[in-house]
């Protein structure tokens, strides 16, 4: 694992939007896995500000989704599928075409579930996947104590995640649906990359037990420590729970350019 302490969230904007250009211009038709939240959105702003220039060419890249909440109507403002059209797939030009989620509207939303399970495998898996965290620790909605090894299927969020999120409806939870599908935590480390966000300090301790922690169910972002290539971008008041931070900081500095992200 790799930890990259930035001054700021603009930082690990651009830093990461690089990232996923030079795969971009490696791999014209790579899927990206994209995340929701208020979190991410400097990495689509910057990626979308290299597609305007020329710097990239977007045109056949492939997005989707981590989790989509269960039981919000086709079109929903909130719903996952209509905030990433909004912040990642027009922004990048993309055509619908390039997009996949699951669907939370099904009748059966188990066999949604496998069906977006199969489908990842089928496009030939995932090249880099965004991810951001909870203050519990939870990656998609992964909530505590989610298997390790598990696949995408339904969730019920916790109380918290309820809490944090009812920002996006208004403030008010009673509009947070109770569930959603997630990818599962064994689904996600089979993305090639793994690439993790995290800002401010109220995620400083959740990025503490993720990074210099065990590898523990009860902090699900640990997981990430089993990856062979998971990086976790951070800044300054998420970075300032690291006991090995002067470490990190000094192996970044150290890195050759040609290594990349």
């Amino acid at each position: 694992m790799e930890v990259v302490i930035v001054p700021d969230a603009a930082a690990g904007g651009e830093l990461i939007a690089e990232a996923m250009a030079a795969l971009l211009r490696r791999k014209p038709d790579a899927l990206l896995g994209v995340a929701t939240g208020s979190t991410p959105l400097p990495i689509y702003q910057a990626l979308a500000a290299r597609v305007r220039s020329g710097a990239v060419d977007a045109s056949r890249a492939r997005v989707c989704q981590l989790d989509e909440y269960v039981g919000l109507p086709a079109g929903h403002p909130e719903s996952y599928r209509s905030v990433v059209l909004r912040e990642v797939v027009e922004p990048l030009g993309l055509s619908a075409g390039s997009f996949m989620g699951p669907d939370g509207s099904a009748d059966d939303v188990q066999g949604a579930c496998e069906a977006y399970d199969a489908a990842l495998s089928d496009a030939g898996g995932v090249d880099l996947q965004l991810l951001g965290i909870g203050t519990d620790g939870h990656i998609g909605f992964n909530e505590p104590c989610s298997s390790l090894a598990s696949r995408t299927r339904i969730k019920t969020l916790t109380d918290q995640t309820r809490v944090d999120n009812a920002r996006f409806f208004g403030g008010d939870i009673a509009q947070v649906p109770h569930h959603v599908i997630t990818q599962g935590i064994g689904t996600i480390l089979e993305a090639r990359h793994l690439v993790l966000l995290a800002t401010g300090e109220g995620k400083a301790e959740a990025v503490a037990q993720t990074v210099e922690g065990p590898v523990a169910a009860v902090v699900p972002a640990s997981a990430l420590q089993l990856h062979p290539h998971a990086t976790v971008v951070v800044d300054e008041g998420a970075a300032s729970k690291l006991k090995l931070a002067p470490y990190f900081r000094a192996t970044y500095a150290a890195k050759p350019a040609w290594q990349g992200l």
